[in-house]
């Protein structure tokens, strides 16, 4: 399986990375251990957690619990040297932690603390940001987006605050790298911009949503991707399983996602249903699994660091191992182009 480069950090990833966000609340100890030794015996490499997780639902009470299980594992199969830990600072985008404070220097030193405590290392290999201070159109935001209230002094004094401190981070040897989610173009572009005019900290990647159905990443950041060497990692592939087909017919299996979460955050609509059925039908035309043509999709393209795998059980994962070498043939591509031209925005 070839690497990736992550940013100009030097490091290289897996296409594949291994999410956590269910890891305590759907995914009991046991198979999400299992779930990390197969991740590494496959060569996934990085790893993604989060302060917030696990979601489904998101509560105070278990903030913090996918760091404190992928800590346990790092404890107990002495793997830390093999693998890379990513995580996140939560942010004004989570009222279940520090009531929705935004992300400050104050912030960032406590969490990062917190992090490296649960998680039982001694440094994160790349730290991120889960959420913009200033808003997001990400999450269905985009429908009623506007940044018209956003305050450039104020974002940009942030930004550079922000940036100091995870300099001071990185001296302190605390983390390596540093990576932004839920992020725009501009944004990205102003934290680019200062970290170079100061000295700070370089944006490695960005962590947003990315599929067959929200393929907002497409236009400004993937040029701005490919002309600074800030690779995407992709949360939801398989838009929150919309792309497996288990939905079809808009049922609901039991222990899945949408058992939890009726409307997969707004993702799940009558337009949304059927769309999915398109790609579940082209892979079927192909002799193709969804979930494999979905996730080969995300790898083909070119700005793509690493898609972000989650699975509920270590049999999930198995699944959406075998489909790591799969190329898409252009006969599927131009399928996939046909179904997105027609409906690009189905959620």
């Amino acid at each position: 399986m070839q690497t990736r480069p992550i940013g100009r950090t030097g490091l290289k990833t897996h296409p594949f990375s291994l999410g956590t966000m269910t890891y305590s609340t759907q995914t009991p100890e046991a198979d999400a251990h299992r779930q990390l030794d197969m991740a590494v015996e496959a060569g996934i490499n990085l790893i993604d957690t989060a302060e917030l997780y696990p979601v489904n639902p998101i509560a105070a009470e278990t903030c913090g619990d996918s760091e404190a299980i992928v800590g346990s594992w790092l404890e107990k199969s002495g793997q830390r040297d093999n693998v890379l830990i990513a995580t996140k600072v939560a942010g004004s985008g989570a009222k279940a932690i520090r009531n929705g404070a935004p992300i400050s220097p104050e912030t960032i030193t406590t969490a990062v603390e917190a992090s490296l405590k649960r998680l039982k290392t001694d440094v994160i290999d790349l730290y991120q940001l889960h959420w913009p201070n200033r808003g997001s159109y990400h999450f269905r935001q985009n429908w009623k987006y506007n940044p018209a209230g956003q305050d450039t002094p104020d974002s940009l004094t942030n930004i550079t605050e922000v940036l100091e401190t995870l300099g001071k981070l990185v001296d302190a040897g605390k983390i390596r790298h540093i990576g932004l989610s839920n992020e725009s173009a501009w944004g990205t572009a102003q934290f680019l911009r200062i970290a170079e005019a100061q000295g700070l900290p370089r944006v490695a990647t960005i962590q947003n949503e990315y599929s067959l159905m929200c393929r907002h990443y497409d236009l400004d950041l993937a040029e701005l991707s490919h002309h600074e060497n800030v690779g995407l990692l992709a949360f939801s592939p398989l838009a929150t399983g919309l792309l497996t087909g288990k939905y079809s017919g808009d049922t609901i299996p039991q222990g899945s996602r949408r058992s939890y979460n009726a409307e997969l955050g707004g993702r799940l609509n009558p337009r949304s249903l059927s769309v999915a059925d398109e790609y579940v039908a082209l892979a079927a035309a192909h002799g193709l699994d969804p979930v494999h043509m979905a996730l080969a999709f995300c790898t083909s393209r070119p700005f793509m660091a690493a898609s972000i795998v989650g699975a509920t059980t270590s049999d999930q994962l198995v699944h959406l191992l075998k489909g790591a070498e799969l190329v898409l043939s252009d006969e599927v591509l131009e399928g996939i182009q046909a179904i997105y031209s027609r409906t690009p925005m189905p959620m």
